[in-house]
């Protein structure tokens, strides 16, 4: 079993700056795939961005260039620079873990693993 439990979330005004973080526990590797989802009010779940067990990061078109995940294994933390905040990046941030890395950057990649979200609030 993997646990994963965010913090970090908060409010912010537009064009601020927040730094996710996702401490995982229990039987996780440095080879799994791991990556930050977002649900916002009325919406459905969207990729935010993704991590492979060798680095290699994917982000959805609408955080590109503003947001930044990256990953501690010595700390087993997956961690999500967000810059440049936009009313439109409120949601509810979730971090997910999967042990099949091959294809951690398709959109149709699945995971097995969740935790239990932090709340992004972004006003205009």
């Amino acid at each position: 079993q993997v646990q994963l439990v965010e913090s970090g979330g908060g409010s912010v005004q537009a064009g601020g700056s927040l730094r996710l973080s996702c401490a995982a526990s229990g039987y996780i590797r440095s080879t799994y795939c791991m990556g930050w989802f977002r649900r916002a009010p009325g919406k459905e779940r969207e990729g935010v961005a993704t991590i492979n067990s060798a680095g290699s990061t994917y982000y959805a078109d609408s955080v590109k260039g503003r947001f930044t995940i990256s990953k501690d294994n010595a700390k087993n933390t997956l961690y999500l620079q967000m810059n440049s905040l936009k009313p439109e990046d409120t949601a509810m941030y979730y971090c997910a873990a999967d042990p099949t890395d091959w294809n951690c950057g398709l959109p149709t990649k699945t995971f097995g693993y969740w935790g239990q979200g932090t709340q992004v609030t972004v006003s205009s």
